[in-house]
């Protein structure tokens, strides 16, 4: 049986936000270093979707730079995160892994964090023009790595 994290709103994020990098990690596994670099995508002018491992490397370094944008909001001084094309399924297992510690790490060094502002002066600004409360701004991220995965996914059929 399932185990579920007991700290209402923020529990939920964190078990849903872990379920889906599980399903990616899943669906990566056993992929060796050919199938993750090889060019699954010659028509898209995005170069982070080329490949397995283009589309890894950005989805750790997003799921880093939402938690760091919101570290940022609440006066952080930190630089984000580069992306690394990492060499294997098992580094980039080990990465998301990192990513999501560094993520369940901010709310515990905000346990009281809002996650709801209404106030749109109050959100957090992303770098790409978004506004989001944190609630908001994980829920972005957890369907960021569904998007991705799905993408995986259509890559390997």
């Amino acid at each position: 049986m399932k185990e579920y994290r007991n700290n209402g709103a923020i529990g939920a994020i964190l078990d849903e936000y872990e379920k889906a990098l599980s399903e990616l990690k899943e669906t990566i596994h056993g992929l060796s270093e050919a199938e993750l670099t090889q060019i699954r995508n010659t028509a898209t002018e995005d170069p982070d979707c080329v490949s397995i491992q283009t589309v890894l490397a950005h989805v750790v370094s997003a799921g880093y730079n939402y938690a760091i944008a919101i570290r940022k909001w609440s006066g952080e001084q930190l630089e984000y995160k580069e992306k690394i094309r990492l060499p294997s399924v098992e580094s980039f297992q080990t990465a998301l892994d990192g990513m999501f510690a560094y993520n369940v790490q901010l709310f515990e060094d905000y346990p009281n964090i809002p996650l709801e502002e209404f106030d749109t002066a109050k959100k957090v600004n992303v770098r790409w023009g978004q506004t989001y409360d944190v609630e908001q701004l994980f829920e972005h991220a957890i369907v960021h790595i569904l998007r991705h995965r799905r993408q995986i996914e259509r890559f390997l059929q």
